[in-house]
């Protein structure tokens, strides 16, 4: 087969976004302003949230979210080692103790398992940070729903009612998703009131895109008054509350805010990225499912989960090599990849891997078995709407190539 350079990611980009963007340039008006507001409005709608409050990150979401329920220093928040820093690092920012836990070994989600179990043990010197600043009490758990398959949420609610907790969502890659327990249940869809807050990220490789971008919703309405308040330097009312015909002029600085709101030419992609979401999820799902067809039968990976149960955003499609059965490790599996041209990454590292949280709060390799075995087999491949015929069938034949040279 002839050699292609397949990216692990390529946004999709049509002309109607070009075209609200270059509308928006013209209007005069760039910042947070009319698009914005639709563009909350119609994700609220999609996802059935009662408010939702357009922000420059998700980032920006989980930390104005742990903000806003008065997350304080000392305080101790259950966090999936398995993730990305932006969901421990919001914690660290309030002064609060991330007390990481360990992921299932089939979805990656959190481990409640895992999770009671850090609970049980939570006076232990080990929740302390740098500063011997020890741990007072655990008053939230922040999951995330690793590539787009969604955590039980059922199970998750009734934990965290046991426990006196409240709930941050780490949505970044499940938009649109859903999740039942059986196939006689009706779909829970994305952040239909369940949780605290739930925040999702429109960065650039995401499932639907703003450049950069995220949104934080809630059926709280004081929560929400408390992010929106917040994202824009703690201001009693926003730039198009002040500028536009009716608004006025004059503010009152109700707290020490940040900067993290979402400008009018962001969200006039998002507006139709928002549009075209289900159309490119179905995209791919279809991919997902040629890669799980073609490769069901190479015995050195394993595939990614998924069932009927789940409607699967499929941000991700993570193997995981099956190590015993190859003669080259992860890190090499993915050299080959790219010298083949196809794309690769590796999500994640485990946070309890890394310097600042080894020293800081001395989490050592052993206390996450789970993660610290999986993670050295874990391989994303390209996966994108959009993505031609030819790339589809070019990644899979070169991973099939790889695992046939390489087979043990």
């Amino acid at each position: 087969m002839k050699k292609l350079q397949v990216p692990f990611f390529r946004p999709s980009v049509q002309e109607q976004e070009v075209n609200e963007v270059v509308e928006t340039l013209r209007s005069g008006w760039l910042t947070s302003g009319p698009r914005v507001k639709r563009f909350e409005e119609g994700f609220a709608a999609a996802v059935g949230a009662a408010n939702a409050v357009a922000l420059n990150s998700c980032t920006a979401a989980l930390h104005l979210a742990v903000e806003a329920l008065g997350l304080k220093a000392g305080q101790g928040v259950l966090v999936p080692t398995m993730t990305f820093a932006a969901t421990a690092e919001v914690v660290r920012y309030q002064g609060a103790i991330p007390i990481l836990v360990d992921c299932d070994p089939v979805t990656l989600n959190l481990d409640l398992d895992d999770a009671a179990r850090k609970l049980k043990n939570r006076q232990s010197a080990d929740y302390a940070d740098h500063h011997n600043r020890k741990l007072s009490k655990v008053v939230g758990v922040m999951p995330v729903h690793v590539g787009g398959l969604m955590v039980d949420l059922d199970r998750l609610q009734r934990f965290a009612k046991e426990h006196k907790l409240w709930v941050v969502e780490d949505a970044a890659h499940a938009f649109p998703a859903g999740w039942r327990r059986t196939s006689n249940q009706p779909w829970q869809q994305r952040s239909n009131g369940s949780s605290t807050v739930t925040c999702y990220s429109f960065y650039a490789n995401k499932t639907i895109t703003t450049g950069e971008g995220g949104m934080a919703v809630t059926s709280n309405a004081k929560l929400a008054q408390r992010i929106r308040m917040m994202s824009l330097h703690g201001l009693s009312h926003d730039a198009w509350g002040r500028y536009s015909a009716n608004g006025n002029w004059d503010y009152k600085i109700i707290a020490p805010g940040y900067k993290y709101n979402l400008t009018d030419v962001a969200a006039a992609m998002g507006i139709h990225q928002l549009g075209r979401a289900e159309a490119m999820r179905r995209e791919r799902e279809a991919i997902a499912l040629r890669y799980s067809e073609a490769l069901a039968g190479v015995e050195q990976i394993e595939l990614p989960p998924h069932d009927e149960n789940h409607i699967h955003s499929w941000h991700l499609f993570a193997l995981k090599l099956r190590l015993r059965r190859l003669t080259i490790s992860r890190d090499e599996f993915m050299k080959e990849l790219k010298r083949a041209g196809v794309g690769c990454s590796v999500h994640w590292r485990p946070l309890h891997l890394h310097p600042y949280y080894q020293k800081t709060f001395g989490w050592r390799a052993k206390d996450f078995p789970v993660a610290t075995a999986v993670w050295k087999r874990v391989v994303s491949l390209p996966i994108f709407p959009g993505m031609r015929n030819d790339e589809i069938e070019y990644v899979i034949s070169t991973v099939k190539r790889i695992c046939a040279r390489h087979a043990r």
